[in-house]
């Protein structure tokens, strides 16, 4: 299964896939990640590269029999169709969910406040979070972490695994 995770920064993702990984024994595939290896060796305007190594490093854990939690924004349709792609490429099913953080005041402070857990990464300043372009999307699931803690999210998610 390639468990697809997106939304603006600071909603919640990465805490959220983190748990989600260690719950199910899944690789946790984060795009971040990616890009700040990618610009530490000296590449520039990363755009689209971060998202298609990471998009080629889930095909082949899926390949592997491997559960992946792919972590990134995912603002735009043509990202999403890439872990589409890749999960069909593994012939692999996907579940699509958008995190969300519903109270603006408490989204700012996150975004505010977070500290950077990759050295060298700048993070998202709020009015970047405000100006980015956000495609809307139609995930098989949204979760709110202004309404569900990160147990409870996980936990939404894995009963949705179940019922498939």
């Amino acid at each position: 299964m390639l468990i697809i995770l997106g939304g603006r920064p600071g909603s919640g993702k990465t805490t959220l896939a983190r748990a989600l990984a260690r719950r199910l024994g899944a690789m946790h595939l984060r795009v971040d990640s990616i890009e700040q290896a990618l610009k530490a060796a000296g590449m520039g305007g990363i755009g689209a590269a971060g998202y298609a190594v990471a998009q080629r490093l889930a095909e082949d854990n899926l390949r592997l029999g491997l559960t992946v939690v792919a972590d990134s924004v995912n603002p735009v349709a043509a990202s999403r169709a890439g872990w589409r792609a890749a999960a069909a490429a593994a012939d692999i099913a996907t579940l699509e969910i958008e995190v969300v953080c519903s109270d603006a005041a408490e989204h700012r402070r996150r975004v505010e406040t977070r500290q950077a857990d990759i050295p060298g990464h700048r993070l998202p300043s709020w009015q970047d979070v405000e100006t980015l372009q956000y495609e809307p999307w139609s995930a098989d699931l949204v979760i709110d972490t202004a309404k569900d803690d990160t147990a409870a999210a996980v936990e939404r998610i894995v009963a949705r695994l179940s019922t498939g």
